[in-house]
């Protein structure tokens, strides 16, 4: 197939100055001792290093351009203008709100107006998104209208569900209890036939609880 360029790139967040790996380094430090420890101990001496490390790869996703990931189509499909479908793509994020986990997986359905993108690609625009501090209704929302600006086609569905550990493991202490947050565009949202389809996809994946919706 012969990729294309995309037509249209949405703007790229700006990115606050970052301080320095020492600074961040001592700032580790800092809720070491505030947490009542002492970072000096053998057991903690390397913990801001590591926890520094952790940080470079648990938000990677700020050093990324997600319409960079979709800059690159394939517009020779022979015409085929059915939906796409990828689902169960598992992430990991972080509530910004307490900075800790979010762990769950992604659905995603889009209809094509003359131009795929490689099924890699989505997946990695989820990587994107999801490595970064996220509440789950708007990492949903970036997903899909990312996904329609730079391929423009005829409609995009998200659907995400997700444990958030700052209500499982802190807090009112729930476990087991997940979020379902879903972004209809296009079609998706003016055909309610095209809803049901993609929604029964998913459910036939194994996301039952999402059939009758």
């Amino acid at each position: 197939m012969k990729p294309t360029a995309s037509r249209r790139k949405p703007a790229r967040s700006p990115v606050p100055d970052r301080p320095s790996r020492d600074e961040a380094m001592q700032a580790v430090r800092t809720l070491i001792r505030w947490a009542g420890d002492d970072p000096d101990r053998e057991g903690l001496v390397e913990t801001p290093d590591r926890v520094v490390r952790s940080y470079e790869e648990f938000f990677s996703g700020y050093q990324q351009d997600p319409s960079e990931i979709l800059a690159k189509t394939f517009s020779e499909v022979d015409g085929y203008d059915e939906m796409i479908v990828m689902n169960d793509i598992r992430f990991e994020s972080h509530c910004e709100h307490h900075m800790v986990p979010i762990i769950g997986k992604v659905h995603i359905g889009y209809l094509p107006d003359r131009r795929v993108v490689g099924i890699s690609k989505l997946a990695r625009l989820v990587e994107v998104y999801a490595r970064r501090l996220q509440i789950q209704e708007k990492m949903t929302v970036q997903i899909a209208d990312t996904l329609q600006q730079v391929l423009q086609p005829k409609g995009v569905a998200v659907v995400i569900e997700a444990a958030h550990q700052c209500m499982t493991t802190r807090g009112v202490h729930k476990p087991g209890v997940g979020l379902v947050t879903s972004r209809m565009v296009g079609a998706f949202r003016k055909d309610a036939a095209t809803r049901r389809e993609f929604l029964s996809i998913i459910a036939r994946s194994g996301s039952g609880s999402l059939g009758n919706t």
